[in-house]
């Protein structure tokens, strides 16, 4: 039975992109770099390393087909750029924290985008309408072009939202700080049920956190969610 492959240590589908998975390798080794926990008193170095040797095989595409065949039997596989659950016939097999982790990161990045293009919008209707007139078709192509952004944002939200809602991670803990703490500890021990380190992180806080910094991610949490809604109406509305 296969416990652990690359596909889980870099936390991507077994259908990842290369531009997936090089961004995970890249978000991984920010928080996993040895340089970066050593004020921590953690010893990164070999899950570096793991993450290395998986990148070095998954990034090369011959080295990922025999990698495939190795581990999974593969002769060839479509590859797409998001899978949910188990294909029909597939069992499903027990996710790996990081994907979570990824997901997290990626949702947050949406709604940066997302945040980006609704303020430009808000901000042109706000124009007088005679710069509207002026502007003409231009303006109106413009906005239905930004609007399909928006659209296609949203949508990949509602993915990454559902990944998160089968986690069973409850979505105060979508952010950051909890993630990125949870995925060092989580590292150290990848048998152990992140479910439960997540208990654990606001012992953490309570006990380290000042009242301001609690203060700060309460507040960020409350963002969050603010802003989460505020692109899923934007879509509804659309």
């Amino acid at each position: 039975m296969i416990v652990r492959t690359y596909y889980d240590i870099l936390g991507v589908s077994r259908d990842a992109t290369f531009e997936e998975i090089t961004t995970a390798k890249n978000a991984l080794a920010k928080i996993y770099h040895p340089d970066a926990n050593v004020h921590k008193d953690i010893d990164t170095t070999a899950l570096m390393q793991e993450i290395l040797e998986a990148y070095r095989v998954l990034s090369d595409p011959e080295k990922r087909k025999e990698y495939n065949r190795d581990t999974f039997g593969e002769t060839d596989r479509v590859f797409r750029t998001f899978k949910v659950g188990p294909e029909d016939g597939e069992e499903e097999e027990k996710t790996s924290f990081v994907t979570y982790w990824n997901t997290v990161n990626q949702l947050n990045d949406v709604l940066k985008k997302s945040l980006r293009l609704m303020e430009r919008e808000a901000h042109k209707k706000t124009l007088p309408q005679r710069i509207f007139t002026k502007i003409g078709k231009a303006q109106k192509k413009e906005e239905t072009f930004r609007g399909r952004q928006i659209a296609e944002l949203s949508m990949k939200a509602v993915q990454y939202i559902t990944v998160m809602k089968m986690s069973g991670i409850p979505m105060e803990y979508w952010n950051p700080d909890a993630m990125n703490w949870v995925l060092i500890r989580w590292g150290q021990k990848q048998s152990a049920d992140y479910r439960v380190l997540f208990s654990r992180y606001d012992a953490f806080v309570e006990e380290t956190k000042s009242g301001t910094e609690r203060l700060r991610l309460k507040n960020q949490n409350r963002q969050f969610h603010h802003n989460l809604k505020k692109l899923l109406s934007y879509a509804l509305e659309a």
